[in-house]
């Protein structure tokens, strides 16, 4: 009598472990059964469908009911009056069996459901004919989880969860909740006390930030009508394919009239007509999980599974990726397992413990971002992030997922001094835990999504980035060439005067290109943080600026490698990117603007037309030097080769001077065109080229025949033989 005395206490000071234990039916001696019902602010309870009231246990909100079993089935419902006199009446939730399976609790503590998203977090349910929402959460150091939302009047009395064992894990299953209900999780921390109000980690929809409660998300509704598009993506040599990327912060590519942001829909179709105007192959969204802060850009995350709210719901996300792929461009996310904020209501410190997080600041927190790590030898986080990297692939469809800031996550001594940091058990710098986690990243991705592709946004020399997890290297299907990127734009950057003192710039990143996949970015991160825009780094007058930009282009669109460029580029967006507001679209009113519209444009189209500058980007035999040593007068030449006779010439000028009588050895007889000017009249060039003309059979750099050409003024050209 003891124990159960103990436990209505626990009871009614909301710190039961286990509320099914107490509350619900029991039996109590020869076909007798107790039945409690814990209902804060209610005046009276009975027991349908006999109306049998049940009786206050004095000065509190617990009521029990004593009688025959035979009067009570196991799966009853109450009526209930509240202190506004409103009577309510449905299942107790705690007359409800466990619902989730013991093997997804064994999977998900072993880091191995690849789903954990399909069972925690809040779902839409159905048992025994009941219709309602079962919640999960995983807080093992919590004395008592709660579910509240606005239909409970946020009270964390009223929906005790039941604990799973030593899972950690919560569940509840509450009758005739239906979607769009706000709800959080009420946390009682076991060690601390504390009362701690948290949106759950596994949400899939959030209210509109400020505020930051989950909700109930419905059945999705879209049909997919993509299926032609993930069966060739199976099939899709994508390593040997062209992939142009246009990054696209979605808040700030346009705006809806007055300010404000656009819907995911209204997006779909603007960006992509827009997209494939340009000759862009893919999409690359900066986040769009839900996140807190606009000026984090999305890379702060609260809402790992949420598209954010900001520009609709999730099918309204579900169309816009449905929509690229029916006109024939894919999708890709950034993704962030490297850190997360310590916003209260979210991840950090989730039930009073270092939970997601490491609990040593030297290992758990990025001073420089005020955020903090994944604890990434912790089984039950590791599958949070491989279930949700897996979540927008199947879910939403996603082509593939670029991971930002992957670096941060190799290097126990990122952005820090000596002392600040933790060695691992050997004594080095390798975070030997998150290592494995990107390793196991890679391989069950690539395995469940065939031609899915996984981009790591790495800036070290870490070694075999993009090769096999078998051969030991990390996995990732492409890595972003950050040394071609800092040196191309630190040399474009320098006055023509001086650039031939710095030729190496130009010319070192072939010592290292065919190392790994390399994709090459002018990134969001070039154009903000007072490095101003790429049209504004380059030196010069105005159509010298111009013209560097022209000449800029045509290197990253022949150099091998993939291209990713960020919005805004693709016309010479004059200031830096303010994620607050629109591009400056009226530039395109200007020539000088529409012209470098045009040219990538242009660009994009031969790259995709002309094999030989895209078939073998990640192999040195697509690449061959004619002249690397050129520095006095600031021009390289190299030829890219395809199959068996497919190349092409690329020349490019990096001084204003014209280069008349400029000569170089070909590989074969014929007559050769340009097949590209940078400083072609459409362009805003100056028009200076060549016209089609035979080669020459005068040897040259070791070449049998050659070519006498004159050199546009900050301009590259290309050339084909006929």
């Amino acid at each position: 009598m003891t124990n159960v005395h103990t436990d209505i206490q626990k009871i009614l000071e909301v710190r039961h472990h286990d509320p099914f234990s107490v509350l619900g039916r029991h039996p109590e001696g020869n076909d007798q059964v107790v039945v409690r019902v814990f209902k804060p602010a209610t005046q009276t309870v009975k027991l349908l469908p006999h109306h049998l009231p049940l009786e206050r246990v004095p000065n509190t909100d617990l009521f029990e009911w004593r009688g025959p079993a035979k009067q009570v089935p196991h799966r009853y419902q109450l009526e209930w009056q509240d202190e506004q006199g409103r009577v309510q009446a449905g299942y107790d939730p705690y007359c409800f069996n466990p619902q989730l399976g013991d093997l997804d609790l064994h999977l998900f503590g072993e880091g191995k459901h690849w789903h954990a998203y399909r069972f925690l977090g809040a779902h839409l349910w159905e048992t025994e004919g009941v219709q309602g929402t079962l919640f999960a959460v995983w807080a093992p150091n919590a004395q008592r989880v709660s579910v509240v939302g606005e239909f409970n009047r946020w009270d964390g009395r009223c929906y005790p969860m039941r604990a799973r064992g030593g899972s950690g894990v919560w569940e509840l299953f509450i009758p005739h909740l239906g979607a769009h209900q706000l709800y959080k999780f009420e946390i009682h921390g076991r060690d601390s006390g504390q009362i701690f109000l948290k949106t759950d980690p596994y949400g899939f929809g959030f209210e509109l930030r400020p505020q930051t409660s989950s909700y109930v998300v419905e059945s999705p509704k879209h049909t997919w009508q993509d299926g032609t598009w993930l069966t060739a993506r199976q099939q899709r040599d994508w390593l040997h394919s062209p992939m142009g990327i246009y990054e696209v912060h979605l808040g700030s590519w346009q705006q809806a009239e007055g300010g404000g942001f656009l819907n995911y829909r209204e997006l779909a179709h603007r960006l992509v007509d827009y997209v494939k105007k340009l000759g862009f192959t893919h999409i690359e969204l900066l986040p769009v999980a839900e996140h807190p802060l606009d000026a984090s850009w999305g890379y702060q995350v609260t809402g790992y599974f949420a598209p954010s709210s900001r520009y609709g719901s999730p099918d309204d996300f579900r169309y816009f990726v449905d929509h690229c792929h029916l006109q024939g461009i894919g999708v890709i996310l950034d993704w962030v397992p490297g850190h997360f904020p310590k916003d209260a209501h979210g991840l950090a410190w989730f039930d009073g413990t270092a939970l997601y997080e490491y609990a040593d600041p030297r290992q758990g927190e990025h001073r420089d971002w005020g955020t903090l790590i994944f604890n990434y030898g912790r089984h039950e986080v590791k599958n949070f992030l491989l279930s949700n990297a897996l979540f927008w692939l199947a879910e939403y469809h996603i082509d593939g997922l670029r991971v930002d800031a992957v670096a941060s996550m190799l290097y126990l001594d990122y952005s820090r001094q000596q002392g600040e940091w933790v060695p691992n058990i050997y004594g080095g710098n390798e975070n030997l835990e998150a290592i494995a986690f990107l390793r196991e990243l890679n391989a069950v991705t690539h395995a469940e999504h065939p031609g899915t592709f996984i981009i790591a946004e790495e800036s070290t020399s870490w070694p075999q980035v993009t090769r096999p997890t078998w051969l030991g290297g990390l996995g990732f299907s492409m890595k972003w060439n950050m040394g071609w990127m800092h040196d191309t734009l630190e040399y474009m950057s320098k006055d023509p005067i001086y650039r031939f003192h710095h030729h190496q710039h130009l010319t070192f990143g072939m010592l290292y290109a065919f190392t790994e996949n390399f994709l090459l970015p002018f990134s969001h991160d070039e154009v903000v943080h007072g490095k101003r825009s790429l049209l504004d780094r380059m030196p010069g007058d105005c159509w010298q600026r111009f013209a560097n930009l022209r000449l800029l282009y045509t290197y990253m669109w022949t150099y091998p490698g993939k291209k990713l460029l960020f919005m805004g580029g693709e016309f010479a967006q004059g200031r830096e990117w303010n994620f607050e507001s629109s591009l400056e679209w009226d530039l395109l009113n200007l020539p000088a603007h529409t012209g470098i519209q045009t040219l990538i444009g242009d660009l994009n189209r031969l790259y995709q037309s002309i094999p030989a500058l895209h078939r073998y980007e990640f192999e040195a035999k697509g690449f061959a030097w004619i002249d690397c040593h050129d520095a006095a007068q600031s021009v390289i030449s190299y030829m890219r080769h395809g199959e068996e006779n497919e190349e092409v010439t690329v020349i490019l000028n990096f001084t204003p001077v014209p280069r008349h009588d400029y000569r170089i050895g070909v590989s074969a007889p014929g007559y050769y065109q340009e097949a590209f000017n940078s400083d072609a009249h459409y362009y805003g060039g100056s028009n200076v080229g060549n016209l089609p003309m035979e080669a020459e059979k005068v040897a040259w750099m070791g070449k049998e025949y050659s070519l006498n050409l004159t050199l546009p003024p900050l301009g590259g050209i290309i050339l084909q033989r006929v």
